[in-house]
């Protein structure tokens, strides 16, 4: 079946001014000419104009469509499966689209009617978030951020706070902030460190992500990166990327009110052979449970780091004084019980 230029045309959906266009510069040339001279397109052709639609669809300029297609017999799979990656791309950008403006119309049901101030802010913002987040990761990352929204605002305080004395990175008061930063981080973004990392990245690089929406400055990032740098280059001698991953999150208050009690029980001067030294042993070996996903491979680790690396004690969230009342009191709960394993570190 041989088709002229006016039925290829109507059938393709296309101009016959277009037809024309492509036989003139090469890239489809119709199979055959009638007696009187008219253009006859026949299969092989059609699979060709197939082919060169869909690359058009894909952006790709006419001139580039004619080096890809030179020499080639167009098989009508290779025609077929470019459509389906066009339309693959089409479906991603589509979707990617429609990730963005939901969070854009989420934003403007939870706020005021944005000035244009907001708009062209949210515009920057959202470009540059894009560079290294697509609208799901984005999606993730400020849907999770009321987890850890209100013991940050007091962290960045604080962290403000030692700034302002100039305290250096590696004091005990620093060392505990860059534990509670780490941990915090760490929780927002699902134990997910290369979303962590790209987020870390991203505000390095990017002024206009600094000091916006309860984001640090880049001189408060920079002090505190380089006290858990030092933290880091210490755990990293004894826990894998994969046991990062694995850590719990303990929220601040649990660690703050577990030292409380127990500066209560030392100003009573209650023995640790007390039950109220066993009833808070045992709420320490709990939340160590959950800092280590009851993992004792993983306890064993931070065990090892923490009797190790004074750094590391020094950014405990408990006291030194604490941990070793915490600690006689879970030795000798273990000796009464027959037991020989005494679970938390230094480290909690």
């Amino acid at each position: 079946m041989l088709l002229k230029v006016g039925e290829l045309a109507q059938r393709a959906g296309l101009t016959v001014r277009t037809l024309h266009h492509y036989d003139a510069i090469g890239l489809l040339t119709p199979s055959g000419r009638s007696e009187s001279g008219y253009r006859l397109y026949g299969q092989v052709d059609v699979q060709r104009l197939h082919a060169i639609q869909t690359m058009r669809q894909m952006g790709l300029a006419l001139n580039d469509i004619t080096h890809l297609l030179e020499g080639d017999s167009v098989a009508p799979e290779r025609i077929i499966g470019q459509q389906i990656r066009a339309l693959d791309q089409q479906i991603a950008q589509a979707t990617e689209l429609r990730g963005r403006l939901t969070m854009l119309r989420d934003g403007l049901m939870a706020g005021a009617e944005p000035d244009m101030g907001n708009w062209l802010e949210a515009l920057a913002l959202m470009t540059t978030y894009g560079k290294y987040f697509s609208s799901a990761e984005l999606k993730q990352i400020f849907s999770s951020w009321n987890l850890i929204e209100a013991d940050w605002l007091i962290v960045k305080d604080l962290v403000q706070s030692a700034m302002d004395r100039q305290l250096p990175p590696d004091t005990p008061e620093v060392q505990a902030l860059a534990y509670r930063w780490m941990g915090l981080m760490l929780h927002w973004m699902g134990g997910d460190l290369d979303l962590l990392e790209r987020w870390g990245h991203m505000f390095r690089t990017e002024p206009s992500t600094q000091g916006r929406n309860h984001a640090p400055a880049g001189e408060m990032i920079e002090y505190i990166e380089t006290a858990i740098k030092l933290r880091m280059a210490l755990l990293e001698k004894y826990l894998t990327h994969d046991d990062l991953r694995t850590l719990g999150h303990v929220p601040h208050t649990d660690w703050a009110a577990l030292e409380a009690d127990v500066q209560q029980l030392l100003a009573r001067a209650v023995p640790h052979q007390h039950p109220d030294a066993a009833a808070a042993a045992l709420r320490w070996g709990a939340l160590f449970d959950t800092l280590t996903r009851s993992s004792p491979e993983l306890r064993q680790k931070l065990l090892t780091a923490s009797a190790s690396e004074p750094l590391l004690q020094a950014g405990s969230p408990l006291s030194a004084p604490v941990r070793s009342y915490l600690q006689a009191a879970l030795a000798h709960a273990a000796t009464a019980n027959g037991s020989t394993e005494a679970r938390p570190s230094a480290q909690g």
